[in-house]
């Protein structure tokens, strides 16, 4: 199941923000120019990274636990487990799941993503998110799209600047979903600490990585006309389904789950 769209070359002479953030998390897949772009980040670059993939943790897990059992994670990145499938089939086993990703590398690790537990399946796609019809056309073969889908872009819409029209990306995936789905994303803070932001912005822009950081109302939008799950779009280190952490660590990410009425 894949696009013929991406090139299938590795190119190991620019970063990749997958790569990037697969040293983050301390994964082995990334090559020197990634590493670079990763030491030049402030360290809470690195914090961060792990937010976010405890963020999907938490919100793929609630979401299964309240029986969703269809998910297209687009922008998968390089596997580090859990992944994603290890947590909502953990928790039902039928599940299945489609991971999307543009970055080659990531298919060369495919085989770990399609190891599924034996009631449910995975497959992946290798697609870049700014074609939303090719994803949509592609998940259909293997999805139902006539029952909820949950549809996550987790660490992914800060490296779509607004040319690129993430908010119509958005609702592409949302008007082809039917209602009880549900839209779960990560978006970095613009105006939580401007000058790390615009520190961390400026380290990726040196290495060719265009990132879009964003306000707290302008995060919102990407959740119009949706109903969002308590507590609502906070930072990643708060979202917990229904409460909010008495203390929660310093984010610079905001995080937000939203169901399709």
């Amino acid at each position: 199941m894949t696009s013929g769209t991406p090139n299938s070359r590795v190119d190991t002479s620019v970063p990749h923000s997958a790569r990037v953030y697969d040293f983050l998390l301390g994964g082995k897949d990334n090559y020197l120019v990634d590493q670079e772009v990763a030491e030049a980040l402030p360290p809470e670059g690195r914090v961060a990274a792990l937010q976010n993939r405890a963020f999907m943790h938490r919100a793929v897990a609630y979401l299964a636990e309240q029986g969703t059992d269809q998910f297209l994670d687009i922008g998968t990145g390089i596997p580090t487990a859990p992944n994603l499938h290890q947590i909502v089939q953990g928790i039902n086993p039928k599940a299945r799941i489609v991971y999307v990703d543009n970055d080659p590398i990531v298919l060369r690790h495919a085989e770990a993503l399609l190891i599924s537990h034996p009631e449910g399946g995975t497959e992946y796609l290798q697609a870049d998110v700014r074609k939303p019809g090719t994803i949509l056309d592609a998940a259909r073969g293997f999805l139902d799209f006539s029952r909820p889908v949950a549809v996550s872009l987790i660490g992914l819409l800060h490296f779509l600047p607004d040319d690129e029209d993430p908010r119509g990306i958005i609702r592409t995936f949302v008007d082809a979903l039917p209602s009880g789905s549900h839209l779960v994303l990560t978006q970095g803070a613009a105006d939580i600490d401007p000058d790390l932001g615009a520190e961390a912005s400026d380290s990726y822009a040196k290495g060719g990585i265009r990132v879009a950081l964003r306000t707290h109302a302008e995060a919102l939008r990407f959740f119009d006309g949706l109903d969002l799950v308590p507590p609502g779009l906070v930072t990643a280190s708060s979202w917990v389904a229904g409460e909010a952490p008495a203390d929660p660590e310093p984010s610079g990410l905001y995080a937000g789950v939203a169901r399709i009425p």
